[in-house]
């Protein structure tokens, strides 16, 4: 397995040697304090955490690391979630991993956007991590138990 390199300018930590049996989550997050809540609430359930600060260091991490689910803020600077979206999309690796878009907007216009754009839910911030645990079983079944 190839671990991460981290960029000058990057804060992501470098990925952990995985665990098959643990399902391992991306959080796309470009603040700090959201990311870190975001890693202790899923390494509280038992997973493995990825982390990337900005939309083109999450594509990277989705092609080289593999995830089992990615939860992606709309708002990444270097390209913005929806970006991120089409652009997993697009390819055949990642057609079938399930993106939950984190997003401060609870706008109609934002949620059709993501949903447009490819994700698989439409969280929005901070009320819908409260139904976190729901998504991740919804679409990790038993492993996310």
């Amino acid at each position: 397995m190839t671990t991460p390199r981290r960029t000058k300018n990057s804060t992501a930590a470098p990925a952990r040697p995985h665990a098959p049996e643990r399902p391992r989550v991306l959080v796309a997050e470009d603040h700090d304090d959201t990311r870190q809540l975001l890693r202790l609430l899923l390494e509280r359930r038992g997973f493995d955490v990825l982390e990337a600060a900005d939309g083109e260091e999450a594509v990277r991490l989705v092609e080289s690391a593999r995830p089992d689910l990615v939860l992606l803020d709309g708002g990444l600077p270097r390209l913005d979630g929806l970006a991120v979206t089409r652009r997993l999309r697009a390819g055949e690796e990642a057609a079938r991993l399930p993106i939950v878009f984190l997003s401060g907007h609870a706008e109609a216009g934002a949620r059709t956007a993501a949903f447009d754009a490819g994700c698989d839910e439409y969280l929005v911030k901070p009320d819908g991590l409260e139904t976190l645990g729901a998504v991740l079983t919804r679409h990790l079944g038993e492993r996310a138990a």
